[in-house]
């Protein structure tokens, strides 16, 4: 059993914990402190915190693999064909960032910058060549994330059809507020997935759309390639972005990524 239900990181006296989260219901959040750290062992302890803010609830990650093309209806809105395996990519580790924080984006990555709001895994243990029945015990936990991409360095001419530069400038792939433990989570194909930008719904659907779920991409991913303990996965994005609504963030925007009874992430984009 998990030592926590809602694994959560803040700031308090000048030091950095691990919490589980008691209650965010008054617009701040009450933290119960951890000692040690989720990937070898967690204390419980007796004192509580409130806070006014939270951290990204992993200190770093090894890597960031992101999954493309693997909702049904966003396959339909690219008019892409749904390839036999799921389409890869990965951010480097610097891309991840924080539930709150200012997402800096870079001149040359402004012109056509978009959101990708995304069920996201935390592996808790190292996994290779994992089958499908054991894939979910190899979960730390669920948490919401936002794949940011700069599309412009996405599009065929200027990438070679690869992805993974457009979406591996720093702080690309905030994730958060908090990782629901496994264990609290039955089915992460029965989860409600909603972005907003400047509070207006974007996206809005069920993980049961998507065309490879999170047994098949784990065992997928760790076939003869080891998948390192808080490796992050982002499950890939539904329909609703901007690319195809032909809306691009701008200066000051606000994108906010919900997985409903999970997380959520709300990241302004700020340009340099």
């Amino acid at each position: 059993m998990a030592a926590f239900k809602q694994l959560v990181r803040f700031f308090q006296n000048g030091k950095t914990y691990y919490g589980d989260l008691v209650d965010s219901s008054n617009g701040k959040f009450t933290v119960q402190r951890l000692d040690g750290n989720p990937f070898d062992k967690l204390i419980p302890t007796n004192e509580q915190y409130t806070v006014d803010s939270l951290l990204s609830p992993i200190e770093r990650t090894p890597l960031i693999i992101c999954i493309g093309l693997n909702y049904k209806q966003h396959a339909e809105e690219a008019k892409l064909p749904v390839s036999s395996h799921p389409p890869v990519f990965t951010k480097p580790a610097d891309a991840l960032a924080g539930p709150s924080e200012v997402i800096q984006i870079h001149p040359d990555a402004q012109s056509h910058l978009d959101y990708e709001g995304e069920l996201t895994v935390v592996i808790g243990n190292d996994a290779l060549n994992v089958s499908e029945e054991d894939a979910l015990d190899y979960v730390l936990g669920y948490t919401a994330g936002n794949d940011v991409s700069a599309r412009n360095f996405q599009l065929p001419g200027a990438s070679g059809g690869q992805f993974c530069y457009a979406k591996s400038f720093d702080q690309f792939g905030p994730i958060g507020h908090t990782i629901v433990s496994a264990a609290q989570i039955k089915d992460p194909q029965a989860l409600q997935l909603r972005t907003r930008v400047n509070g207006v719904v974007k996206q809005e659907t069920s993980t049961g759309d998507m065309i490879w779920g999170v047994r098949q991409i784990i065992s997928h991913l760790s076939r003869g390639m080891t998948l390192r303990r808080a490796t992050v996965i982002m499950t890939g994005t539904p329909s609703g972005v901007g690319f195809f609504r032909k809306e691009f963030l701008k200066d000051g925007d606000i994108v906010e990524v919900e997985i409903e009874g999970v997380a959520t992430v709300r990241n302004q984009v700020e340009f340099q």
